[in-house]
């Protein structure tokens, strides 16, 4: 089937990365399913927004209650049909389950203020946006829909939620699964189709009032741009290549061994990615021997065995891009192993030593690819650190408490972890600096970004 024949395609053909073979067939989404969808949501806004608070709680729980039985279920969906772990699939699910139970507090939790003036009291409430429009990519794909899909709800929004071409299949389930528990019809829809038509309707039509995108720093740019006609509100969770310094007093050998994970875990397909290690001179040879050990003995193969840690990458034309990162004269340090035949299998790859400007270290190659980058001291780690577009993640190790928090502190980037290399959790914010995106997910900021200050004077003179 050629590209023009795809478009004009009535299905989406779903492929399992892992073997190469189509795994489902779903109906594509175009202008007139994404307008439905949209009005479905409208009707449904008036209701959802307009239920007691606790009545909206209660049913959030009950959603993320129907999503715990089905979690077995959703995990090997999601490992077959994005290519990961079945571990770390495992992991998700659970992950989406404690993200709809954290915000199912939040609809008795948003309060306003009052404010005393002269004449009178103010008063400021929350309130819900309308129609939110949620646009979610391939690597995570149920976990970043429930980090938008729960927090919208909670605050009062219905929501129209648009999966990946690639991995569309579980975001279909949970709209089949708000159902069930249910939730009204046209709280929750979802749509799969192209980006470049149901993703630009959802931005362009002049009943949805937000778009929440998570993805490319580049589509990010074009989803600004679109959503400006409408003054539409934005949040932005875009691109990284977030830097994972190490000083030479930190442990290098716990440094080593929580490396490949940080790059290498769902195949280095990551925005947190930390794909810059950045090494103390002194400390480069003893950390590369540490890190070798590691990256042998990680296991890639099949997504759905319980000893996997990496599978295979999301499509061809990734592992194309990806693989164009590493010409014949690269400078690879480290190779791990990957399997033949079937599947877009790329290995584990380290390169040293790179400078921060090379092609592989400057830009986000969404692939398991590490450069390690060496610096003469704190000062030339946080230059080296912030000579980026980007500031979504990152990681410090030393042993000396002065020196990270200084460090830290001097980091451009959103989230930071210090002798750690974790980025996410539901109860915190996480978003990025500079071209990594705008707002936050998470936490107690998320339901901000899904709400409108309203002021009101109430005169009593």
């Amino acid at each position: 089937m050629t590209t023009q024949e795809a478009e004009r395609s009535s299905e989406l053909k779903v492929v399992e990365p892992a073997t190469e073979q189509v795994m489902a067939a779903v109906p594509r989404a175009g202008i007139e399913e994404t307008d439905a969808a949209i009005d479905r949501a409208r009707r449904a806004f008036g209701g959802w927004r307009s239920m007691a608070p606790g009545d909206r709680s209660a049913m959030l729980h009950r959603l993320a209650d129907a999503i715990e039985e089905r979690q077995g279920d959703l995990a090997t969906l999601e490992s077959r049909n994005a290519g990961k772990p079945i571990t770390d699939a495992r992991g998700e699910m659970q992950m989406v389950v404690q993200t709809f139970r954290y915000y199912a507090a939040g609809p008795e939790r948003l309060l306003g203020q009052t404010i005393p003036v002269a004449g009178g009291v103010n008063m400021t409430f929350r309130e819900p946006l309308g129609v939110v429009g949620l646009i979610v990519p391939w690597n995570f794909p149920l976990t970043i829909a429930s980090w938008k899909v729960a927090p919208a709800l909670a605050a009062g929004n219905t929501v129209v939620l648009k999966p990946a071409e690639l991995t569309p299949l579980t975001a279909l389930e949970l709209e089949r699964i708000a159902l069930d528990a249910g939730l009204p019809e046209g709280v929750v829809n979802v749509i799969a189709g192209p980006g470049s038509v149901a993703g630009k309707r959802l931005v362009e039509h002049p009943d949805v009032a937000k778009i929440a995108f998570t993805g490319s720093t580049e589509v990010g740019r074009g989803i600004a741009q679109g959503a400006a006609g409408t003054i539409k509100r934005v949040t932005l969770e875009l691109g990284g290549k977030s830097a994972n310094v190490i000083f030479a007093d930190a442990d290098l050998e716990r440094a080593a061994a929580a490396a490949p994970p940080a790059v290498f875990g769902n195949a280095g397909q990551d925005c947190c990615a930390r794909s810059r290690i950045l090494v103390e001179r002194s400390a480069v040879d003893p950390f590369l021997e540490h890190l070798e050990e590691e990256v042998a003995s990680l296991r890639v193969g099949d997504p759905l065995d319980d000893s996997t840690q990496m599978g295979p990458l999301i499509s061809a034309d990734q592992l194309e891009a990806v693989s164009s990162y590493v010409p014949d004269d690269a400078p690879v340090a480290i190779r791990g192993h990957a399997p033949d035949g079937r599947g877009y299998w790329f290995p584990p790859t380290v390169l040293a030593p790179v400078s921060n400007s090379d092609r592989a270290a400057a830009e986000e190659i969404f692939g398991p690819v590490a450069c390690v980058i060496p610096f003469d001291d704190e000062a030339d780690a946080v230059r080296i650190a912030n000579d980026t577009i980007y500031g979504l993640s990152g990681s410090i190790w030393t042993r000396d408490g002065g020196k990270a928090l200084r460090t830290a502190r001097a980091i451009e980037t959103g989230v930071l972890s210090i002798n750690s290399n974790t980025s996410v959790r539901v109860s915190t914010p996480f978003g990025g600096f500079k071209q990594s995106g705008v707002g936050r997910e998470l936490g107690p900021d998320a339901l901000e970004h899904y709400t409108e200050v309203k002021n009101v004077y109430y005169a009593t003179d």
